[in-house]
This record gives C-alpha cells, sequence and structure tokens, in this order.
C-alpha cells in the first residue's frame, strides 16, 4: 500500500473514537466525562409466517412462551454488552424495559428496548443488544417450526444524555 493511501486511512482513523493515533483499536477512556443521566430506545422486527404466529400466540411452541422467554433473554443481552462487544465499557444500568409484542396483522414479532443508566457513557448498544438477543431468541425458540424466519429492521430511536446530546431517528 502507497504512503497517500496509508495517510488517509491515518486520516479517516482519527475521526473513530474506538482507534489510537497509530490506528490501534482501543477502548475509549471516559474518565473524563461527566455523569449524566443516559438513556436509549431502539427496535427491531422478527417476521414470521402466520402458521408461526399462531404457534407463539396460541403457546405452541415447545420450547414454551415465545414471547416472555424472549424479554427475558433481551434484559440479559443488555446486562452482558460489554462481554459481546469488545470496545464497550461494563456499565451499572439502572432500568431495562424491553417489551416483546405478536403483531398478528403482519405476521411480525415487534421489539423495543428503553436503557437507562447514571454513567459517563451512552447505552445505545446496551438497547441494540437488547433487542438482538430478544430477535434471536425468537428465531432460536420458532426454527423447529420456519426455517425462512427474517430479522430485520434493528434500529437506534432515541439517546439522550451525554455531551452529544440528543438523537431522535426522523423515520
Amino acid at each position: 500500500m502507497n504512503h497517500h493511501r496509508k495517510e488517509q486511512q491515518r486520516q479517516a482513523m482519527k475521526d473513530f473514537t474506538h482507534f489510537d493515533d497509530q490506528g490501534n483499536a482501543r477502548m475509549v477512556d471516559v474518565s473524563a466525562k461527566q455523569d449524566t443521566l443516559r438513556t436509549a430506545v431502539a427496535e427491531g422486527t422478527v417476521h414470521v409466517s402466520p402458521g408461526t404466529m399462531d404457534l407463539i400466540l396460541s403457546g405452541g411452541m415447545k420450547k414454551g412462551d415465545v414471547l416472555t422467554v424472549a424479554q427475558v433473554a433481551g434484559i440479559m443481552g443488555a446486562k452482558r454488552t460489554p462481554d459481546l462487544i469488545p470496545m464497550c465499557h461494563p456499565l451499572l444500568l439502572s432500568g431495562v424495559d424491553l417489551t416483546v409484542t405478536a403483531d398478528p396483522a403482519v405476521s411480525a414479532v415487534r421489539i423495543r428496548a428503553t436503557v437507562k443508566c447514571s454513567g459517563s457513557t451512552g447505552v445505545e448498544m446496551e438497547a441494540l443488544t437488547a433487542v438482538s438477543v430478544a430477535a434471536l431468541t425468537v428465531y432460536d425458540m420458532c426454527k423447529a417450526v420456519q426455517r425462512d424466519i427474517t430479522i430485520g429492521e434493528i434500529r437506534l430511536l432515541h439517546k439522550s444524555g451525554g455531551i452529544h446530546g440528543d438523537y431522535s431517528r426522523e423515520s
């Protein structure tokens, strides 16, 4: 790789806080940041067939109550985020509110997570991880009856707190 290209990459890396000046991965030092109330809301959807949706609603899945198990799994996922995402800081979460609801009109399971803490770094990754783990749990519990389940639309809806201010998704 030529020198000019390496310099371009080095400059681009400076925009990412998880790289040092030499381009090595690092965990960001947040010790100088002030603790503030941090909140993040994320959502996602699991698309299933009408037959699978009927089994979810009737409690007919062999592995148990899909919605409740996914809810508990998502909460556990939020708490285990730094074990899964290498550069995430371990946080003392003050609350995880996760809803998992069936939407039979479109054969989908909708998942929404709200995560809060008072700290020096945000909880976006915890909210996104909660949704992802809940969605994967729905998949795991339903895969015996349907193999073509689709997980999608996992996204951050809102975050507040910190020096970067609030963010709300427009669409």
